[in-house]
């Protein structure tokens, strides 16, 4: 429309609440856990947001490693190298999806789900 404006007055604000469950949502999405077992805070890191999350990750058995050696690659690598590759996944998924602007995602390992066919349990 011509003469409309181009900025619409008011604000929007996301709260806290949704914006951790979204990066809940997509941390489980990334690492194949329940949300409700993602514990994600936040902190201002010079004006940006800094994403804190604590999760288990879903590993295969030892035994199941060990009678699979390739189990490990075909799963995204090790505990060390599947958490540093999710990082920019999350931060990029999260900024998009809520608009924020994030800094940095940092990820606490607090322990294991096994992985049976697949999926953790």
């Amino acid at each position: 429309m011509s003469g409309a404006p181009s900025e619409f007055a008011g604000h929007n604000r996301i709260s806290t609440q949704a914006l951790t469950s979204t990066a809940q949502a997509v941390a489980a999405d990334v690492f194949g856990v329940p949300a409700q077992q993602i514990k994600a805070s936040w902190s201002d890191d010079r004006g940006l947001l800094a994403l804190r999350l604590s999760l288990p990750i879903g590993v295969p058995s030892l035994t199941r490693a060990a009678r699979e050696p390739s189990l490990i690659s075909g799963i995204g690598g090790s505990i060390w190298d599947r958490t540093h590759a999710a990082k920019a996944l999350i931060l990029q998924r999260v900024a998009h999806l809520s608009g924020s602007r994030l800094s940095r995602v940092d990820i606490r390992i607090t322990g294991i789900k096994l992985i049976e066919g697949g999926r953790t349990r």
